[in-house]
């Protein structure tokens, strides 16, 4: 007799007409003891392009082994990832956010066409994880999502690196600052093994969120990849994915409005990266729960930096796993009701238990007392203005700078933008502004780190600010200003732009304009045609007819919560 658990996949294994479907089930390996059990789908986002995802099919094993023990049978299957840091600065780097919905397709799609009970996403990479969120978010089965670690701090003459360090030393290279050979030993270093990009990069950022949502079970994102806990931790995950559909608790049971605004509170308060937003704003909408833009603006006002992370601060993710853990950043945040301690986290526990029972390690200093703050308020801001009526998102964490103005330097592709910068171009006092390079312009709103981090290495990120309808990866640091929408290529405002024009980023008035009049920039606007889609077939053209605006979380799905079934 089959599980009574078995909540969907009894219409795929039971009874008589179900015969050729247990056939070739058991021409898998499968029993007839496994098939009355229920069907748990391991999903991995394995891939040998990139370290971040490189140690999930050593970890599924593990997943399994728990799934199995609680009386479960899990079925693992694999989707795709795109590596960021890979592809930055090159026409791949246009698939990165496109993947993001792929995935979330390509686990909805196996999880609705075999009839899983319940599932474990494994993630690393950073579209990954939204992604798993998003699938798990329309099918509203039992499930949770396990980050598979982050990657262990590289070292270079005697101090840690990170990825970021390397793309900075492009920059510092270009005008004679690094030698071949110096940046020859630094690549060789940064990156020494498998594990996601160590700094609240956009992975970091996004494993915090997932503690702080309550859809990983708290603590076991932390462990680093290559930590011999890790293994433990995905077993754990195994067993409490079968406690769930035993207690058949859903996803949209714990991601509630109060949860995403606690990982919105998490992202700001370690000055995660801007592309939280994104993606926070995008798990709401497959749930149909209202969240804005300017909602994580109020969320970012009162909330102050505690945690000090990379690109910002000065820790890397394996240091907040030594120190205790995001939990303290909970326990900081809860003093001052930033967040709701009631919470429900996959583990059986609300947040503000977890909080309570987090160890500290004496004398650690990457999460400080909210009582004296890194800076008092958030790691990002939300601005409107004449060049972005629908919003952008500005990154506050790891610079001081509130306001700049200064004549637009406008390039129409982050590549002429490089190219550009490479030649020393670009000068202090600079808004450099790169449009058509978002969600439906790009297409796939790549990351500006190839740029940025050159910028940095020249020795300009402080003299110069940076406007986008494209993203910043959040290893970026410095007065840029993303995401602006709407974007250039729909007709926004940067379409409009010339060089020349006096740019003002105004982060304490929360404005991003153009010192021109409504009039000239109408009269602009109206003489505009749009320029050609980049892509006229393929996933790039059906991305780009489908996409959001960035200010609705780019996604490609119809209305907010449409996918669910209750």
């Amino acid at each position: 007799m089959s599980d009574p658990d078995k909540r969907r996949s009894a219409a795929l294994t039971d009874g008589p007409e179900r015969a050729p479907a247990r056939a070739m089930l058991k021409g898998v390996g499968f029993s007839d003891e496994d098939l009355a059990r229920p069907l748990i789908g391991v999903a991995t986002t394995w891939i040998e392009t990139m370290p971040c995802n490189l140690n999930q099919r050593k970890l599924a094993q593990h997943v399994k082994r728990g799934v199995r023990s609680a009386g479960g049978t899990p079925i693992e299957f694999n989707t795709i990832s795109v590596s960021d840091g890979v592809s930055m600065g090159t026409e791949g780097m246009r698939a990165s956010l496109v993947s993001r919905e792929v995935i979330a397709d390509s686990i909805e799609l196996v999880a609705r066409g075999h009839l899983f009970d319940g599932l474990v996403c494994l993630v690393g990479c950073d579209k990954t994880i939204p992604a798993a969120v998003m699938a798990l978010a329309r099918l509203d089965v039992p499930g949770l999502v396990l980050y598979n670690g982050s990657i262990a701090p590289g070292r270079f003459r005697g101090r840690d690196v990170t990825i970021q360090d390397v793309f900075e030393a492009v920059g510092a290279h270009a005008v004679g600052k690094m030698s071949d050979e110096d940046l020859l030993e630094l690549e060789g270093v940064a990156c020494p093994g498998a594990g996601a990009c160590g700094g609240q990069f956009t992975a970091n950022t996004m494993s915090t969120a997932l503690d702080f949502l309550g859809i990983s079970p708290a603590g076991l994102n932390g462990i680093p990849a290559l930590h011999p806990l890790k293994n433990e931790a995905a077993e754990e995950a195994g067993r409490l994915a079968m406690d769930l559909i035993r207690r058949d608790v859903r996803p949209s049971q714990i991601i509630t409005r109060d949860a995403l605004e606690n990982a919105a509170a998490a992202i700001v308060a370690t000055g995660g990266s801007t592309n939280g937003v994104l993606h926070l704003l995008a798990i709401a909408r497959e749930l149909g729960v209202p969240l804005e833009l300017d909602d994580l603006d109020d969320i970012a006002a009162r909330t102050p930096i505690v945690a000090s992370l990379k690109p910002g601060g000065r820790f890397v993710a394996t240091d907040m796993y030594a120190a205790g853990g995001v939990a303290l950043v909970a326990r900081e945040l809860l003093k001052r009701e930033l967040v709701h301690a009631g919470s429900p986290n996959v583990d059986g526990r609300s947040l503000g238990e977890i909080a309570a029972a987090v160890e500290e390690k004496p004398g650690q200093e990457v999460v400080v007392p909210i009582e004296t703050p890194i800076k008092p308020i958030g790691g990002l801001a939300v601005l409107r203005g004449n060049l972005a009526p629908e919003g952008c998102v500005v990154k506050l964490a790891g610079h001081e700078r509130l306001h700049h103005r200064g004549p637009a330097r406008v390039f129409d592709s982050e590549e002429a933008c490089f190219a550009a910068v490479k030649e020393r171009r670009i000068v202090s006092g600079d808004v450099v502004v790169i449009r058509y390079e978002g969600p439906a312009g790009g297409p796939g709103m790549r990351e500006m780190l190839h740029v940025t981090g050159a910028i940095v290495g020249e020795g300009l990120g402080d003299e110069i600010a940076l406007v986008t309808d494209g993203r910043f990866s959040g290893a970026t640091h410095g007065l840029m200003a993303g995401h602006v929408s709407p974007e250039a290529a729909r007709g926004g405002p940067l379409a409009a732009l010339q060089d020349g024009d006096t740019v003002v980023i105004d982060v304490e008035a929360r404005t991003l304009s153009v010192e021109l009049s409504d009039d000239e920039l109408a009269a602009r606007l109206e003489r505009w045609s749009p320029p050609p889609p980049r892509y006229a077939t393929g996933v790039f053209a059906k991305y780009a007819a489908l996409v959001s605006s960035a200010s609705e979380g780019a996604v490609t799905g119809p209305a907010p919560g449409s996918y669910t079934e209750k």
